[in-house]
């Protein structure tokens, strides 16, 4: 399996996101980085002015590029910003939003997890459509990621399951991160950039429960499947993406790397990866089939 490195999810100053980007053109062993604005499109100004020199910082690296488009398109801007990425040359981009496969028509592109490639039909239907690529929904049992990486590969699809970082859970029109500062969507004065790892939310007895990102809702616990790589890669998964995380993005991609590899065994790589994520949990729950919270030790989970 090839590794690659999803799109920042939240909003980085633009300092710190060329200095990210930076150090994953020279140190991370990742084949694909995404790029793009996945989850509000009034953070999109903040990164376009430097998305042209990103782009080629990560390709004199030897990484491929693909631009990820808006996961929910509402307004008038939105439909305009997807369109415009759909047309544009150069680049593959992954679609999140049915908007994108409007205006895409039948040019190759790829799937990416907000659109819900739940089973072997739609992949069906998504590779009619042009798609070349999929990533499956995070939320997938692994019985299911198998039929479905069996059908995508039999069709010629790549197929892609995040490995890591916190679970995508929803997109909402409203923006839960404004109002909880007292503000409105339209009036947030940004404050999501307080928040480089999401805002936490807790349940009532103060039980740290989610992360709230904008318009996103994701899980408190970052997904984790160092055990289940090989498992993976039989079942056909061609590509083991990381979802970038307020941690030392770097050292994460060399720790599966080297499971990837066998250079390391689970275990081993999983101690490194709980000293870089100091502080906050893992879980496998969804791809074995419980409540994804959950973290099930050992290969002897039912999927």
């Amino acid at each position: 399996m090839e590794l690659t490195l999803g799109p920042v999810a939240y909003h980085w100053p633009a300092e710190e996101r060329r200095d990210f980007y930076a150090r994953i053109a020279d140190e991370a062993p990742v084949g694909t980085v995404y790029l793009g604005e996945v989850i509000c499109s009034k953070r999109a100004p903040f990164q376009e002015a430097d998305l042209p020199e990103t782009i080629a910082r990560l390709e004199r690296a030897g990484k491929r590029v693909v631009l990820s488009s808006l996961a929910e398109v509402m307004l008038v801007r939105e439909r305009q910003a997807t369109a415009g990425l759909m047309v544009a040359e150069g680049h593959e981009v992954e679609i999140n939003n049915a908007a994108g496969l409007m205006e895409r028509g039948p040019r190759p592109h790829r799937i990416g997890p907000f659109l819900n490639a739940y089973n072997e039909a739609t992949i069906a239907w998504m590779a009619g459509q042009g798609a070349t690529h999929v990533c499956l929904p995070a939320e997938l049992p692994g019985r299911a990621v198998g039929v479905a990486a069996g059908a995508a590969r039999a069709l010629g699809l790549g197929v892609e399951v995040q490995v890591f970082g916190r679970a995508p859970l929803a997109v909402s029109a409203r923006c839960y991160h404004a109002r909880a500062h007292g503000r409105h969507k339209d009036n947030c004065l940004f404050v999501c950039e307080e928040d480089p790892d999401g805002m936490p939310l807790a349940t009532l007895d103060g039980k740290p429960l989610l992360r709230i990102n904008g318009i996103q809702t994701q899980s408190e616990s970052y997904i984790e499947l160092l055990g289940e790589l090989p498992e993976l890669a039989a079942a056909g998964v061609s590509h083991a993406r990381l979802l970038p995380q307020k941690v030392d993005m770097v050292r994460v991609a060399a720790l599966f790397a080297g499971c990837l590899e066998g250079r390391l065994e689970a275990g081993a790589a999983r101690e490194g990866l709980a000293r870089v994520c100091a502080g906050t949990g893992f879980s496998n729950g969804f791809y074995h089939g419980v409540a994804g919270y959950r973290r099930i030790a050992g290969q002897a989970a039912t999927h």
